[in-house]
């Protein structure tokens, strides 16, 4: 979001609501493919998504982190997940540990 009033607004509705962060966030990058797939949506605005969940993502960095660093780290993340090279979840340690003990 451009605005950080209305940033901050959708934040805290978001937060509200209690939207488990996973499975928002699996939805949004089902949604953000189909809406590319279907030529409803372009690359450019999949870039603006993945800006807005940069940012918010960012703004909650901790402080002992250099921003821009944090924020490209993240960019760099989102942009393999949205290509499907990265599975959504909370990194490659624990997905390495999924890998390792499959369910029974």
């Amino acid at each position: 979001m451009s605005n950080p009033q209305d940033h901050a607004r959708v934040h805290l509705a978001l937060e509200f609501l209690g939207i488990r962060a996973q499975a928002t966030a699996m939805g949004l990058v089902q949604l953000c493919a189909e809406l590319r797939r279907a030529g409803v949506i372009d690359d450019a605005a999949v870039d603006r998504v993945k800006d807005s969940i940069a940012e918010e993502i960012a703004a909650h960095a901790p402080r002992t982190v250099v921003r821009q660093e944090y924020l490209s780290d993240i960019r760099g993340r989102l942009d393999r997940i949205f290509a499907g090279d990265e599975p959504v979840g909370p990194g490659p340690v624990a997905h390495s540990d999924a890998e390792d003990h499959p369910p029974a």
